[in-house]
C-alpha cells in the first residue's frame, strides 16, 4: 500500500510536513495545496470561520486519500483538514501528492482536494463584518 497521511484536527496545519510525508526518491514532482481562510465570500466581508466535523470525517478523508493513492502514478498522499475556529489567513486544508511527473501530480492533487471538498462531512460557519453569520455545506 502506498503511504497515506490523513488528519482532521484542531491543530494548525503544516504544509512542509505534508510535503515531507510524500517525499519519495522516485518522485519528480510533489504538488501541494493550501486552502486559506479569505476575508470575503460572495461580496461580503468575512471576519473569521469555524469548522465543525462529523465523527466520521477523518475516516471519509482517509477513504478519499486511499482512492487517490490507488492510482499507479501516485507514490504518496497527505491531506488534512482543520476543525474549530480559524482566523483570516489560517490554513483550513492541506494536500500533497508525489508522482514521477508534474502533470500526474497536478491531476492527483486536484482530485484529492475536489473529492475531499465534495465528500467530507465538515461544515463551515462564516462570521461576517456586519455581525451576521452563515453555515456553508450543511446537509
Amino acid at each position: 500500500m502506498r503511504p497515506v497521511l490523513v488528519a482532521v484536527t484542531a491543530t494548525p496545519l503544516d504544509l512542509a510536513a505534508h510535503e515531507a510525508a510524500v517525499a519519495d526518491h522516485r518522485a519528480g514532482a510533489v504538488v501541494s495545496f493550501q486552502g486559506v481562510v479569505r476575508d470575503h465570500d460572495h461580496g461580503r466581508s468575512v471576519t473569521r470561520l469555524e469548522y465543525e466535523g462529523h465523527p466520521s470525517a477523518e475516516e471519509i478523508l482517509r477513504e478519499v486519500a486511499r482512492e487517490v493513492a490507488a492510482d499507479p502514478a501516485v507514490y504518496a498522499v497527505a491531506v488534512s483538514h482543520r476543525l474549530g475556529p480559524l482566523a483570516i489567513g489560517d490554513v483550513a486544508l492541506v494536500a500533497a501528492v508525489s508522482t514521477a511527473h508534474r502533470a500526474a501530480a497536478f491531476t492527483a492533487c486536484a482530485r484529492l482536494v475536489d473529492e475531499a471538498k465534495a465528500r467530507l462531512p465538515i461544515w463551515k460557519r462564516q462570521f461576517f463584518a456586519d455581525g451576521t453569520e452563515e453555515w456553508v455545506n450543511c446537509p
